[in-house]
């Protein structure tokens, strides 16, 4: 006569979701904004931005601290406002730039546990 085998709960492989994670459509649209925030100069760009009074500041100020010619500079800050995370006035002959409100905590958000 066989002998029973007892029965052995199967292990749970792993932990369960906590939270929605990203759909197709949120994922493409980070990965866009966030491409915009993969070149060191627009990092540097967006930094000397937020680090400056009122968290805006003139682009004849930002020449000088990158290193790289105005062109190459209204380039960067062009991506970086098309991203969301920089908004621009123009006063006089000169083009300002604030960081957006929210926009870089939008980014943590997505990759807080």
């Amino acid at each position: 006569m066989p002998t029973a085998l007892p029965v052995i709960q199967p292990a749970v492989c792993c932990a369960p979701l906590v939270r929605e994670p990203l759909g197709a459509s949120d994922a493409e649209d980070l990965a866009r904004v966030m491409k915009a925030l993969a070149d060191p100069a627009r990092l540097r760009l967006l930094s000397i931005v937020a680090a400056s009074e009122g968290e805006e500041a003139c682009v004849c100020d930002l020449i000088e601290p990158v290193g790289l010619a105005q062109p190459t500079v209204s380039h960067h800050l062009k991506i970086l406002t098309e991203a969301g995370f920089l908004s621009r006035s123009k006063r006089g002959t000169w083009a300002y730039y604030a960081l957006v409100p929210g926009s870089l905590e939008r980014i943590a958000d997505v990759l807080r546990p």
